[in-house]
């Protein structure tokens, strides 16, 4: 309200273990440059990064979310929608500045799998628990699980012209592949129509919601802040994100090898999750409050911006920056995981009910594409 004092979060166990338990890695921060400036083994400056990334991506979704209730329904939620995702966008930009063109799809696709997966099926085990089911609206879900529909067929097309031309699919592997330039072309053209159904999809939603109530995010956790205090946090965010994506990214090659892990791996799971974990969190505990149609907005939402807008933006972005473009080319278990994943997600949104056993036959799907991801 004008006028009103922003209000001080209380320090109290439902901070810690609802909103704030990411602002607990604040001291990743400075290790993670620290040890990136005294030239540590890549492997611990590859952990503190990450885990420096979440509190830097939860104060931007804070910040976010603050300047947003002070912008009414309109204007807060074109802020959401734009810097929901801004955290992965900085990280695979610096991937992408690397070369690191596998890795960033790798994320991408991550991101998508683990937002409908991972994070919705968290949220319908979690809220299902000691309830026969829970009710949502699939108004909303619907027709943002369809998006995920269009943005699936529209990877598919790179890959499908990749192998009509005689060339197969990327593996998987730290390499950066060469494509002709055709694949090139299309998929910017893709990325350019991608860009404009998001955009679409933004008006029609805000026209269709004029006048409704919208679910909101338990009053606890706002903090009040001014619109200039949320500008300002908003920057300083935006400034830790850059800075603990450059030492995370630059730390990505080795550290893979330290670990034992692949690249492939790391950018889709690692990577993946620590960019939204707060926002992933807030899905969970929302769920378990019964405000399942604010949980499937957070989980399937995102997932859908994500592949209509931030993957577009990469791709176009790759024409300017990096060694060469990004062409939108899969390899096979990207392209596999990503078309099961938005068919369930698809299904799961008709029927405007979820139970908990459907929280655990997502997150099993999820559990089987991490063991097919690490032993690729």
């Amino acid at each position: 309200m004008p006028g009103q004092e922003p209000r001080t979060p209380r320090l109290d166990a439902s901070f810690f273990f609802g909103h704030g338990w990411p602002y607990l890695l604040v001291p990743f921060i400075a290790i993670a440059v620290v040890l990136d400036l005294f030239g540590a083994s890549h492997a611990i400056v590859f952990v503190t990064s990450a885990l420096g990334i979440v509190p830097t991506a939860a104060l931007m979704g804070r910040a976010t979310e603050e300047l947003a209730a002070r912008s009414g329904p309109g204007i807060g939620g074109l802020l959401n929608v734009t810097f929901g995702n801004a955290p992965e966008l900085i990280i695979a930009l610096f991937a992408l500045g690397k070369g690191l063109h596998e890795v960033v799809k790798a994320t991408l696709v991550g991101s998508v799998l683990g937002n409908i997966l991972l994070v919705l099926g968290a949220a319908m085990l979690v809220g299902g628990l000691g309830r026969p089911g829970q009710r949502f609206s699939p108004k909303s879900a619907t027709p943002q699980a369809l998006m995920l529909l269009a943005a699936a067929a529209a990877f598919s097309v790179p890959a499908v012209l990749q192998l009509v031309r005689g060339d197969g699919l990327p593996s998987v592997g730290p390499a950066r592949f060469a494509f002709d330039t055709p694949v090139e072309v299309v998929s910017g053209l893709i990325a350019g129509i991608l860009i404009a159904i998001y955009v679409a999809w933004l008006f029609f939603s805000l026209r269709a919601t004029r006048g409704d109530v919208r679910p909101e995010y338990d009053q606890e956790g706002t903090w009040g802040w001014s619109v200039r205090t949320s500008v300002t946090m908003l920057a300083i965010a935006g400034v830790a994100v850059g800075v603990m994506s450059e030492i995370l990214v630059g730390s990505i090659g080795s550290a893979s090898h330290s670990l034992g892990l692949s690249e492939f791996f790391i950018g889709a799971i690692v990577v993946a999750i620590v960019g939204n974990a707060a926002e992933h969190w807030v899905a969970v505990i929302v769920a378990r409050k019964d405000q399942m149609d604010l949980s499937i907005n957070i989980a399937i939402g995102s997932g859908a911006q994500v592949a209509l807008f931030v993957a577009p933006v990469l791709v176009l972005a790759g024409f300017l920056i990096g060694p060469a473009p990004l062409p939108l080319v899969l390899n096979a278990y990207e392209l596999v995981a990503m078309i099961a994943a938005v068919a369930i997600a698809y299904y799961v949104s008709r029927d405007g009910r979820s139970t908990w056993l459907e929280g655990v036959l997502l997150l099993s799907v999820y559990a089987i594409l991490v063991i097919v991801f690490l032993l690729a």
